[in-house]
């Protein structure tokens, strides 16, 4: 490909015969990756098959082992490239303005907006709105804006995996952390954006080729095998990751060889599900750039379905009806990520609040593509 030569044109006011150079032209915004769009889109599509799920996990053995299986590597997968697309940052003017437009204020708007939406569900009136305590979904929000503050540090300590897993590994043991901006939940999930923090393309090209995409099969298989089995012997709990040991009702030294033990496994059915997942454009490629708004909004359509009692007909708990209601949640969170719905809510969810910063705290595009990944 040949280089692009800037054109010597003839300034109006300059002397007659005087050539100066053209400006150059400003740097393209960086080009989506399909790949990774179509990762966020089939990790939101399973944050909300989950969900839907939720409800007709007691007596269903089967839909209980798949629902275990799916949190052991859905939010682990959405946090590892989260913390992938977080490489960048390093606290200029430019990236604290986006943990401003793109966090706190989706997480004080939606934090309100949950509190209110199930005081009405929950038939919960006096319900106070904390923002100290993330309701529902939104503590992904604050998770991800202190992880993104802490990022120049792990970027500049050795061996930033096993520190942060060590750092999780120690949350277990205590349970007076308590429930401010769900901290433990945070601390647990840690090791998770560490890990896409120190993680490079070459990594996901590793885990992309043939022999990966074969060997994940039987992965998972015997991954569904192994949750089935666990179902009635271990509380699935553990892959919330936010609480202590002692809260799930096992000893302090439990939840220490737990974490690295679920750590461990999540990570290799992240890379079964990384080995899935097409690198081509699709009809859901676009999809892609619009799951926080899937994320944020499905969850008030699940509220809203058990209080209307959605779940009540019998048939619903029956195989049909599961794969019914597999349907209708994938539908749902893919229409909440269409281009639509994100230029209707924009405004909260990405709001660009120039009123607010100075212009010298102007982003470039190619950089808010990066952080927005």
């Amino acid at each position: 490909m040949s280089k692009s030569i800037p054109t010597a044109v003839t300034a109006p006011d300059s002397a007659p015969g005087r050539v100066t150079a053209a400006p150059p032209a400003p740097a393209p915004a960086k080009q989506r990756d399909a790949y990774f769009d179509n990762v966020k889109y089939a990790a939101i599509v399973l944050v909300a098959v989950g969900h839907a799920w939720e409800p007709l996990r007691d007596g269903s053995r089967s839909v209980s082992a798949l629902y275990m299986l799916v949190y052991a590597f859905h939010m682990p997968a959405f946090i590892v490239v989260s913390g992938y697309f977080s490489r960048g940052f390093d606290g200029r003017p430019n990236h604290l303005k986006r943990l401003v437009t793109g966090l706190v204020v989706p997480y004080v708007v939606f934090e309100t907006a949950y509190t209110l939406f199930t005081r009405w569900t929950d038939q919960d009136p006096d319900r106070p709105i904390s923002l100290l305590d993330p309701l529902y979904l939104t503590w992904f929000l604050a998770a991800l804006f202190l992880w993104r503050l802490t990022t120049p540090l792990w970027q500049r300590v050795r061996l930033p995996v096993p520190l942060a897993l060590g750092v999780a590994m120690l949350a277990t043991l205590s349970p007076s952390i308590g429930n401010d901006l769900d901290l433990q939940r945070i601390l647990q999930f840690l090791p998770y954006f560490v890990l896409g923090l120190s993680l490079k393309p070459e990594h996901f090209r590793l885990v992309r080729r043939r022999a990966a995409r074969i060997a994940a099969v039987p992965v998972f298989a015997g991954a569904l095998v192994v949750a089935y089995w666990a179902v009635p012997r271990m509380t699935g709990s553990w892959f919330y990751h936010r609480d202590s040991a002692e809260e799930l009702g096992a000893p302090g030294w439990y939840g220490v060889v737990m974490t690295p033990v679920l750590f461990g496994c999540s990570l290799l059915l992240v890379a079964c599900f990384l080995a899935w997942v097409p690198g081509r454009r699709m009809w859901c490629t676009a999809l892609g750039a619009g799951t926080l708004y899937g994320y944020l909004l499905h969850g008030f359509v699940a509220q809203a379905s058990k209080y209307f009692g959605w779940y009540d007909p019998a048939w619903i708990h029956r195989p049909l009806g599961a794969v019914v209601v597999t349907v209708v949640a994938a539908g749902v969170v893919t229409l909440l990520c269409t281009p639509p719905v994100r230029r209707v809510l924009r405004f909260v969810v990405e709001p660009e609040l120039r009123w607010l910063f100075r212009r010298d705290t102007a982003e470039p595009a190619r950089e808010r593509a990066a952080l927005r990944g």
